[in-house]
């Protein structure tokens, strides 16, 4: 077969999962709420400073936690923003992910450990799946497949007289 004959691969397409990294961040609008918390701290601040200035500590480090955390799923592996420190775990030390009695997703490593992963929560899963490349699975997506094939096969044949 001739170099021009030979086939190209196929462009993505609307069935294929987009690999693009996803970012999960508490939106921005959330600095709304850190503004009414400013908002909050200045009445008793102002009026008596010496004992109350250390409470605009609190709006602060509201703001700081909104913009700085969050967890970046890619196809290289994850990136974990936590108000002071970042990590990346790279795909291949990764053993699975749990989520523990509701609350964040905590990722399980080749050696037993977990970190936890900021701001993923189960119905996020979707997400997780799409950018890791088929690496994380998609139980929503297993189950749609599961009742459509729980559907063919309780379908009635019909029946030619």
């Amino acid at each position: 077969m001739s170099p021009s004959q030979q086939s190209e691969p196929p462009d993505t397409s609307s069935h294929t999962p987009d690999p693009s990294p996803q970012v999960i961040r508490l939106p921005r609008l959330a600095l709304v709420g850190v503004a009414l918390l400013l908002f909050g701290v200045c009445f008793p601040a102002i009026s008596w400073p010496a004992a109350f200035g250390w409470l605009f500590v609190i709006p602060i480090a509201v703001a700081v936690w909104v913009v700085r955390v969050r967890t970046v799923v890619g196809p290289d592996g994850l990136s974990i923003r936590r108000p002071v420190t970042s990590e990346f775990v790279p795909w291949d030390r990764v053993r699975g992910i749990a989520f523990p009695d509701r609350r964040w997703a905590r990722v399980v490593l080749t050696d037993k450990s977990e970190k936890s992963l900021p701001l993923v929560r189960f119905d996020r899963l979707p997400l997780l799946a799409a950018a890791s490349g088929g690496r994380i699975t998609d139980p929503y997506a297993a189950a749609a497949a599961a009742e459509a094939a729980a559907e063919v096969l309780d379908t009635p044949e019909d029946d030619a007289p």
